[in-house]
Parts: C-alpha cells; structure tokens; sequence
C-alpha cells in the first residue's frame, strides 16, 4: 500500500511504523546499524542491521524530499563551504550550502575543488530555490568567486578564511557520523545519506528564537508529527 507521503511499505514483514522508526534512529542520532538493532531487540524487534541498511537506502531518498517540501522558503544569505571525503579509498570534496539560519540547503560531491564544482551548486541552488539572493559568504577559496562571476556577476560576495562559519560548523555533524559509520560504500550511498541526514537535522534542530523550555517541547512535538507525515505512518 502507498501512503500519503509516496512511500510504499508494501510487501515488507514488519509494520510501517517500525520501519520508519527503525529509519529514524539511525539517521537522527550517532548510532550504528548494529547499536539499532540491539535497541530494538530490547523491545522484542528482531531486525537484523542489514536489513535496517536496506530500509534507509530504500525510504531514505523520499522522506528527505518530503522532510524538505515542508521547509520555509532559504535565507537571502547563503555560506558555502566544502570538505574533503573519503569514498571506497578514493578522495572527494562534499559542497555545502548553508543559509544564515544554519539551514542546509544543498551538498553535491566533487572529485575536485575548483570552478565548475562551484558553479555548478550555485546553479543548482538557484534554480532550486528560486530566492533573490543577497550575498553569498565563503573561504578564500578562489573557485567560487570565478563561479559567481559566471552565474551571477552582480551578487555580493564575502570572502574571508573567518566568515564562512556557519557552513564550518555544518560539516560537524556530519564529521561525527562518518566516524560512527566508518565511511561509504560509494559515493551514491555518501550522497543518499547527507540527503537524509541534513533533511532531518534541518527539522529537529530548535532555532534560535524558540531555545525556551516550552518553545522548545513545542517545536519537538510539531517535528514529530511532520515526521509522521513525511514517512506516512500514523
């Protein structure tokens, strides 16, 4: 049966409703595969890892496409930054968008570190998001100031090694989950699981003007049903 949310559980043994949960621990927080399906097995779930993989890699994709379809529209200022991976032995550079809000708004993964990858998330992002843009702010990294001059030659730009910090601290996050899962198995798997991972954490993360005990109870229990949504459970 689809759901709502486009997602189709038909033909799996267990509920929906695990599935999805199952999903969710692994994503939302810095646990392994196997760490999952141990707490699951205390609450009588026999799942085994494997199988928790295969529903992340098969559901992940559109419950990070319907995790954003419920965003706010970006920020007028966007912070780019990239950072080096490693995938199967071979070295890659993840392209990060982040707004001003700390919202991730894109990755792609690059084999190098110039122009065209540059120009070719902001081309991206742009047609994506359709938002006047205000600025963009990144590292000294020249590639993005050829790029901005290529796709939109009259944005402002700033440039400066201490600017770009709200796209630092978005790979932290991530940094901290690459080591839990000691890295990937190609770059596609890399790309599915930031999708979903950013898709979440852009949803959970409490903002800024909601840090009160209460807003925040409130905001959790809101992402929680959007959860639900997302993954078509009830």
């Amino acid at each position: 049966m689809q759901t709502p949310s486009g997602i189709s559980f038909k033909r799996h043994r267990f509920p929906p409703a695990i599935v999805a949960h199952a999903v969710w621990l692994y994503v939302r927080f810095n646990l392994s595969l196997r760490e999952v399906e141990e707490m699951l097995m205390e609450r009588g779930i026999d799942v085994y890892y494997e199988t928790i993989r295969r529903w992340t890699i098969k559901f992940g994709p559109q419950i990070a496409r319907n995790l954003r379809r419920r965003q706010g529209l970006p920020g007028d200022v966007w912070h780019l930054d990239e950072v080096a991976v490693k995938v199967a032995g071979r070295s890659f550079w993840l392209w990060r968008a982040v707004d001003q809000h700390g919202v991730v708004l894109d990755e792609i993964l690059q084999a190098k570190r110039d122009k065209v990858a540059a120009k070719r998330l902001l081309v991206a992002l742009l047609k994506r998001t359709g938002v006047v843009l205000k600025r963009i702010v990144t590292d000294k990294l020249r590639s993005y100031g050829a790029a901005k001059r290529e796709v939109a030659p009259g944005l402002g730009h700033w440039s400066h090694k201490g600017l770009d910090n709200r796209a630092d601290n978005s790979h932290l996050p991530f940094r901290t989950r690459e080591r839990t899962m000691q890295g990937y198995r190609s770059p596609g798997a890399l790309l599915r699981f930031v999708s979903l991972h950013s898709a979440i954490r852009n949803s959970f993360s409490v903002p800024a003007r909601r840090r009160n005990a209460l807003c925040i109870r409130y905001h959790r229990m809101e992402i929680i049903v959007a959860w639900e949504l997302a993954t078509g459970i009830d």
